[in-house]
């Protein structure tokens, strides 16, 4: 019951306001709720968790609102705390769960495992005391992560070693990079994709871009990025705006109007710069690839963004967990607003509505505004509707294929191989640039995937396989370059070949 009564205590320092000003019936609506908890507790026939019935009764409340007000327990805020602040107490690696087994995909440069020796390949068959093969995927973290200069004791199994190798690791902080990858795609051209926003996603961009030498035409990729942390958006709209641009604007019923502007002038003002987006990018992607389309700084390339326009306001509960309510809605400089239309209560109807791509094609309704530089049309309507609209390209794509990448077979046969051809490879190509180069994916490689999509029940289609011949050896090489040289290897692969939206983008930007 203290749960509640500090859950209660909580919504009351919310409402209070309101209620000065004018609701006497959202009292009378709290005292139901107090009476309905105490009936619940005293008399229902079974003992009650009042805990559970308690964040019931708060997801049910605000699943009756808006699609982004939302309950978070402590346990969902924990992992929501770690993605935001960019860090986590652990050692060092990123992995996979193999045949039961956790294997170690890559090391952090500078991190616990990259000091004491871990490799790429590497599977740890104990942790501690815990026999750790079987171990389910959720658990790995609990494990590893911990406090910072607590220490782990791994033991280890390493291809051509008779014997099992121990490491004793001392955790430390490990950042969560937001930049995904950075390089050039051509001479003049930068590319950089980016996450989420995260609480160093700013600093993170910039060095990346400074790593690159300052391109004047770059590629910004905001495809399946779900947003993060306002600030952090206006301060990457900011890095290609001048002092004084109005970026973002919130207004709501209850909060005053905020305008948010450019502080000072943006490191790269002028210069070609495409910002792609796609269906799931949302909220802080669209702050930004909204002011960069308004001001006519970026061509925006891909597929009309989620509609994400609702600010959140974090309220803690008291107990590690938290809510988030609805205070405002995100306008762009123009005046369009982001959010997508909804009903409230139906959460349910407004997901399936994004499924189905409602707002992907205009009418003689979509609402039409003028870009405040060169006063061409843009579209509002909820969203971020591309200048360059890209369709996905399903050409090469098949059951059978999608079969083999969603069971991982693709990657365990990419595991298998590296496990015997990691160092000749890597002796052999040297660089990320001459294994792009002189490698190809031998035939015996894609037979391997065949046969080992047999062993996990999936039949070999013939006609389908062809269809998808040439993308399963395209993702083959991608994935062998992401294990020897890192992210970078994939898209260097994956980008100028399957990835439509990037093609494009290279086409409007790369010109002299």
């Amino acid at each position: 019951m203290r749960r509640l009564l500090a859950t209660l205590l909580a919504l009351f320092g919310v409402l209070m306001p309101l209620w000065a000003q004018q609701d006497t019936e959202a009292i009378q609506q709290l005292q139901k709720l107090v009476r309905a908890y105490r009936y619940l507790e005293r008399l229902y026939v079974d003992t009650l968790s009042m805990e559970r019935v308690t964040e019931g009764a708060l997801e049910g409340m605000l699943s009756t609102l808006d699609p982004h007000s939302a309950y978070i327990s402590k346990e969902a805020m924990s992992t929501v705390e770690v993605e935001m602040e960019g860090e986590f107490s652990g050692i060092g690696i990123e992995y996979q769960i193999n045949r039961d087994t956790i294997t170690v995909m890559g090391v952090v440069s500078g991190g616990p495992a990259d000091a004491v020796g871990l490799h790429p390949g590497d599977r740890i068959v104990r942790i501690d005391t815990l026999h750790a093969v079987g171990i389910k995927q959720q658990e790995v973290p609990k494990r590893l992560r911990g406090k910072r200069g607590t220490k782990v004791n791994l033991e280890v199994f390493r291809r051509g070693l008779a014997d099992h190798l121990h490491f004793t690791l001392t955790r430390d902080k490990i950042p969560i990079n937001t930049v995904d990858v950075a390089y050039m795609a051509s001479e003049h051209v930068g590319y950089i994709k980016l996450s989420r926003f995260g609480r160093t996603t700013v600093e993170e961009f910039k060095a990346a871009y400074e790593r690159l030498g300052r391109p004047h035409r770059l590629i910004l990729d905001l495809r399946s990025n779900g947003g993060g942390l306002l600030d952090q958006a206006l301060g990457l709209a900011e890095f290609f705006l001048p002092k004084g641009a109005l970026i973002l604007t919130t207004e709501g019923r209850s909060e005053q109007q905020q305008r948010y502007y450019a502080r000072q002038d943006g490191d790269m003002l002028t210069g070609r710069v495409a910002v792609l987006i796609d269906e799931v990018s949302a909220s802080a992607s669209e702050i930004v690839a909204g002011a960069l389309q308004d001001w006519d700084r970026a061509t925006i390339v891909g597929r009309t963004s989620f509609g994400k326009g609702l600010v959140q306001r974090q309220i803690p509960l008291g107990d590690g967990s938290a809510m988030r309510i609805t205070t405002s809605r995100y306008l762009t400089p123009s005046g369009r607003a982001i959010q997508r239309p909804y009903e409230q209560g139906k959460r349910r109807e407004y997901y399936l509505d994004h499924l189905r791509g409602y707002n992907d094609s205009i009418t003689a309704e979509t609402p039409r505004y003028r870009s405040l530089t060169r006063g061409r049309v843009i579209y509002g309507g909820g969203g971020i509707r591309p200048d360059a609209k890209v369709e996905s390209d399903t050409t090469h794509y098949s059951t059978y294929y999608a079969n083999l990448i969603q069971r991982g077979v693709v990657q365990q046969t990419v595991n298998d191989y590296l496990d015997q051809e990691r160092t000749i490879l890597k002796e052999q190509y040297g660089t990320l640039d001459h294994l792009l180069m002189h490698y190809n994916v031998p035939e015996s490689l894609i037979d391997e995937v065949k046969a080992q999509g047999e062993r996990a029940s999936i039949p070999y289609v013939e006609a389908e396989f062809e269809r998808s011949k040439m993308l399963l050896t395209t993702q083959l090489k991608a994935l062998i370059a992401q294990r020897l040289y890192g992210a970078e290897g994939f898209y260097r692969v994956m980008n100028p070949t399957y990835n439509e939206a990037y093609i494009e983008a290279m086409k409007l930007i790369d010109k002299q």
